[in-house]
């Protein structure tokens, strides 16, 4: 498990280690909270669950810093697209 956060794979899925920090620990928040962890794990390790869900490709964080399910961006049509018509 923490194997994993040493791979700069994880490091480069999220965008960086200060990102991957805090999409860590606001899941973690999340959970601790009540929320349904998004893979199915055979353990209580909350760290290893998060771990797990960012490798899966389960969570991501928004440009706003938010915690974000794939499951939500897809209700929401995708990605949101730029106005670049200002630039």
């Amino acid at each position: 498990m923490l194997e994993d956060l040493k791979e700069e794979d994880i490091v480069n899925k999220v965008g960086g280690r200060f990102k991957l920090s805090a999409l860590i620990q606001k899941r973690l928040v999340a959970l601790n909270a009540g929320a349904r962890p998004l893979v199915d794990l055979n353990t209580n390790d909350r760290l290893q669950i998060v771990i797990q869900e960012i490798i899966q490709d389960k969570i991501f964080l928004d440009t706003s810093l938010k915690v974000r399910t794939v499951a939500e961006q897809e209700e929401a049509g995708g990605p949101p697209e730029l106005d670049l018509s200002n630039l």
